[in-house]
């Protein structure tokens, strides 16, 4: 039998869905907030919260001091509620059997747990921004999954961001871009399967 490829899948995007922007959109209207004004506080935290700077609870604590009227065990519980497995969760199991797979994304671990836990027998490594201090495009975290490859002439990474394909291909990696319509899943099955 050949050697596996190595399958590096980002998560928000890709086997889940992305709490942004249905999170923001619905606490702007929940709680009567500026959309605008919580894009801007997404932007500005951005980096800081997916390196691990600051930690969830100071997330909260900033999150809250800029906008007091929010319920904060609202926004809590709806956050993890609008991060659901999509489609191309469901296919890990299958195709591991072909596949060294690897979870490569710019998040919170404390908020994707959910995901990664029922699928965690089928994955090789989970690199998280929040624990590692760089996020993507930064090289540094696509170097740290490379170390956990085993097959460095076979990698398939699939992002649902063009931006974060180019340092992967600068690795030697094929890439490919998850389309919204979840077409990009038959395309992992044909090569994983032929």
């Amino acid at each position: 039998m050949s050697q596996k490829i190595d399958l590096i899948l980002d998560i928000a995007g890709v086997i889940a869905t992305n709490f942004s922007p249905i999170f923001w959109r619905d606490l702007s209207i929940k709680f009567g907030v500026v959309n605008d004004d919580l894009i801007k506080f997404r932007n500005e935290i951005r980096t800081d919260l997916w390196t691990g700077k600051i930690d969830e609870q100071e997330f909260w604590e900033r999150f809250l001091k800029k906008f007091p009227i929010i319920d904060k065990e609202y926004a809590k519980a709806k956050l993890l509620a609008v991060i659901q497995p999509l489609p191309a969760c469901a296919e890990i199991p299958k195709w591991s059997k072909f596949a060294n797979i690897h979870l490569l994304s710019n998040h919170r671990l404390e908020w994707v747990n959910h995901i990664i836990i029922p699928i965690e027998d089928y994955i090789k490594s989970v690199t998280i921004s929040s624990t590692i201090g760089f996020c993507k495009p930064q090289f540094e975290i696509y170097l740290k999954v490379n170390s956990h490859l085993d097959n460095h002439h076979s990698v398939l990474f699939v992002d649902d961001q063009e931006k974060n394909l180019i340092q992967a291909q600068n690795l030697g990696w094929s890439t490919l871009l998850a389309d919204k319509e979840g077409k990009w899943i038959e395309q992992v099955s044909e090569q994983l399967y032929s």
